[in-house]
This record gives structure tokens, C-alpha cells and sequence, in this order.
């Protein structure tokens, strides 16, 4: 690179000349999502005041494929972190679960009758599950960062697409916070409303994120939502029982 070219901050467009741009502050030095900047947030100003979270949610909500492409194009420090933004979202819906006393028990029906699974051990794991969601909730993140890798492998790295992962599962946290009060208090049985909205949500900001071969990006992104969500539940499940079988032995 020649030294006498001008650098630009990817996050302003203003030219900078040392380390941190004197314009908006964010680092000279920024190029792909890495693995150790996505979690280097866990540690430095994760509820900073100054930290965008009111834009971050207007733009997953109005335009998530414009957020993606600029974040990962270079534009952090105007959005809120993702691993931030997941924690928060999950602490939010952590609390209200807590605060309205929610129960996740699903009976499920065959043949006209409700069976209920009364073994001791799947109870246990069963509760250790939704005891420990939060840290769960982790295993969604990598698996549709896996899978949206094993779908769109030339597109991004794994690193990047944990980034997306994180953003989208915390506004999932978000659509199942609201879905918490349409259970509780409106119909019990649309125990499943927020994961179908978060379907068409996952399929919208794919094909907003690619913009081009917007049919073979959202066939893609319905079988990568699926597939990651199956994952998800048989590992949560899989390690929760595990746990509670190694504790009782």
C-alpha cells in the first residue's frame, strides 16, 4: 500500500491519520469481522450509554439487510454490537418471563388425548433446560451461523456470519418477549407464533441482506432456519439431559 494515499475511516468516509478517526472515533485499523472483535464486546462497554442501540433496533426492524452489509463493510461504531445486542435482547426477555411468572410447559396432543412425558429424568432435564435458556440460547446463534456458512460459503467468513447470527437471534429474543404476553394473557396455543414470525423475518433479511437471486435466497434461508432451529433443539435437549444424568449418577 502506498503511504502517501490518504486513508479513509470506513465508518464516516473522513480522512484519518492515526490510529482512531478524529471524526467519529472509530479504529483506522478496522477490515473483516473476526472472531475475537465479535466477543471483545463482552468486556468493553457492553451497556455503554453511547452505544446505538436505538438505531440498531429501528434498522433490524426497517432495513436489517442495509445494517448487516454496513457492519460488516466496516461501519461499527454506528451500530450497536451484536453479541451486545443478543445479550441485552436475552436479559430482557430473561426478566419479563420472570416478571409475568411464565411456565414454557407445552402439553402436546395425540389422538385427542394430552401426553405428558412423566419420567423423572426428562422432567429434570426438561427444567434444567429452561433454568439455564440463557446460556442455551448460545447454541441457536452457532448453529444458523454454521448452517448460513454451509449454504452461502463464498459469501462471507464464519466469523461474519456469527455476527449476523447474533443480531438476528437477539431480535428473535425480542419477537418471543412479546409472544411471552400473547401466551400468558390472550391463547396459550400459539406457543410457536414467534418462531414462525421469526421464519419469515430470517427469510426477509437474507434476501434484504443479498439482494439478488431473491428466490433461491429465501428457498435457502427457509431450509437454514429450519435446520438450525431442529439442531438447536436436539442439542439443547441432548446437553441438558446429559448434565442432569451425570449430576444424578
Amino acid at each position: 500500500m502506498n503511504p502517501e494515499l490518504p486513508t479513509y475511516c470506513k465508518n464516516c468516509g473522513e480522512i484519518t491519520e492515526d490510529l482512531f478517526c478524529a471524526h467519529c472515533g472509530q479504529r483506522s485499523s478496522v477490515s473483516k469481522v473476526t472472531f475475537s472483535e465479535t466477543f471483545h464486546d463482552l468486556t468493553e462497554n457492553l451497556f455503554a450509554n453511547s452505544a446505538p442501540l436505538p438505531l440498531t433496533f429501528r434498522q433490524l426492524a426497517k432495513n436489517p439487510g442495509l445494517l448487516l452489509r454496513e457492519y460488516l463493510n466496516g461501519k461499527r461504531k454506528k451500530y450497536y454490537r451484536p453479541i451486545s445486542f443478543f445479550i441485552l435482547s436475552t436479559l430482557v426477555y430473561l426478566f419479563i418471563r420472570w416478571v409475568i411468572d411464565f411456565d414454557d410447559y407445552v402439553e402436546l396432543p395425540l389422538g385427542g388425548d394430552k401426553v405428558k412425558i412423566d419420567s423423572e429424568l426428562i422432567a429434570h432435564a426438561r427444567e434444567y433446560m429452561f433454568q439455564n435458556i440463557k446460556s442455551l440460547a448460545f447454541i441457536l446463534v452457532f448453529t444458523m451461523a454454521i448452517f448460513m456458512k454451509l449454504f452461502f460459503r463464498k459469501r462471507y467468513t464464519l466469523a461474519e456470519y456469527l455476527a449476523v447470527s447474533f443480531y438476528l437471534n437477539g431480535f428473535y429474543s425480542l419477537l418471543a418477549t412479546l409472544n411471552l404476553f400473547f401466551i400468558k394473557y390472550i391463547n396459550p396455543k400459539i406457543q410457536f407464533l414467534a418462531m414462525l414470525v421469526m421464519c419469515a423475518y430470517f427469510v426477509y433479511v437474507m434476501v434484504s441482506f443479498f439482494q439478488n437471486q431473491r428466490y433461491k435466497v429465501g428457498l435457502k434461508s427457509f431450509l437454514i432456519y429450519w435446520l438450525a432451529y431442529a439442531t438447536y433443539v436436539f442439542l439443547a435437549i441432548f446437553i441438558s439431559y446429559l448434565i442432569v444424568m451425570f449430576e444424578q449418577t
